[in-house]
């Protein structure tokens, strides 16, 4: 449903009022000259909406182009994957972060409102991330396990920590019988579709539901709203295990992941890795940029339960100011310096040079 003309602008009010903003200083965004950084010439305000994995990346990303672009403000909503799609289509935000690409059928039925008549989207990673199975179990530090067994956890086949397909994978480590609870994402959430893509590929005749957004409800456990929310139910809970961002991980305990013979803990090396060495989806259009994950590689030193999330926006909009803030913010996420800045602030993987140069054309492409 299209929202109405009120409604959107109450949406873009709710929105800016939300602006992430710092006081750190980069360098400028809109290039240099011999002398120092070059005055910006941009100007106005640029919404945006979606994914909260990118939250820690998104308040370092606004505050360096804000710093080189002082008449510029940025809004990022970290409302989750859906609802910053949804906004975007909407043409409530010039922009979406979103922990999958828009569906082909998606695409196809349309519209989306902040664009041009017949425009295409631009899709493209800008932040790659493992994504950390986190646990808080009294005396255990550590734990080891593969995917048929994360899987039969996260549907509530097993449900003690002793069971004997956990403590086969960690000899030597005391495990309780404790009741486990699996804590899962309340939203609708990229997170969640990323995860159960791995355990459908890893695990598929443990996990049946397939790669979903949403939480099936018969598989029980605890709910939570956002990354923000599940890294607080795991960490205040007694015998609790959940999936998050890996950059908001924190102090609490890890699970190393099965790949091939070996047990592999997260990384932002081993995420980077692995998207490298996928593919890009067939059938979309030149500038949407969807990555097919190899979730059950048996490659060495590679981590499959990655989270590749994307920035969305127009190849044509229909407001020229849109075009031209978010091209100019696009540029500085995916610069050598906007990706180092992601992984100082949220431990995230920057992107490589070799997929840098996939992304430029679909970014030159904005009007």
């Amino acid at each position: 449903m299209k929202l109405s003309a009120l409604t959107k602008v109450a949406a873009i009010g709710g929105i800016a009022a939300l602006t992430l903003t710092s006081c750190a200083a980069n360098e400028s965004a809109s290039g240099s000259t011999e002398g120092g950084a070059a005055a910006s010439s941009l100007s106005g305000n640029l919404i945006g909406a979606g994914a909260s994995s990118q939250g820690s990346a998104q308040e370092a990303w606004v505050a360096g182009f804000q710093t080189a672009n002082p008449d510029v403000t940025v809004n990022y909503d970290p409302t989750g994957s859906g609802a910053g799609r949804e906004t975007f289509q909407q043409g409530a935000s010039a922009f979406a972060g979103s922990d999958r690409a828009f569906k082909l059928e998606e695409i196809e039925a349309g519209p989306f409102d902040a664009c041009a008549a017949d425009s295409g989207i631009v899709e493209f990673p800008a932040y790659i991330s493992p994504i950390a199975l986190i646990f808080n179990v009294e005396g255990v530090d550590s734990l080891k396990l593969d995917a048929p067994t994360v899987a039969k956890i996260f549907s509530g086949e097993i449900t003690s920590w002793d069971d004997a397909a956990i403590a086969a994978q960690n000899e030597g480590v005391t495990l309780p019988a404790q009741n486990i609870v699996a804590v899962h994402r309340s939203d609708k959430s990229g997170t969640t579709e990323n995860f159960t893509d791995y355990l459908t590929a890893a695990a598929p005749a443990e996990w049946t539901p397939g790669a979903i957004e949403e939480w099936p409800t018969e598989f029980g456990g605890e709910a939570a709203q956002g990354t923000s929310g599940v890294v607080e139910a795991v960490a205040n809970g007694v015998g609790t295990i959940g999936y998050a961002d890996a950059s908001r991980a924190g102090d609490l305990s890890t699970v190393e992941i099965k790949v091939g013979e070996e047990y592999v803990a997260y990384s932002p090396e081993a995420a980077a890795a692995i998207v490298d060495a996928s593919p890009l989806e067939e059938g979309r259009g030149e500038h949407d940029l969807a990555v097919t994950i190899d979730r059950s590689t048996t490659e060495a030193g590679v981590y499959p339960i990655v989270l590749v999330s994307y920035l969305i926006g127009c190849e044509a909009y229909e407001d020229a100011a849109n075009a031209e803030l978010a091209k100019a913010y696009f540029n500085y996420i995916v610069s050598a310096e906007g990706q180092d800045l992601a992984a100082e602030s949220a431990g995230s993987a920057p992107i490589s040079d070799s997929l840098r140069s996939k992304i430029q054309p679909a970014i030159d492409a904005i009007s």
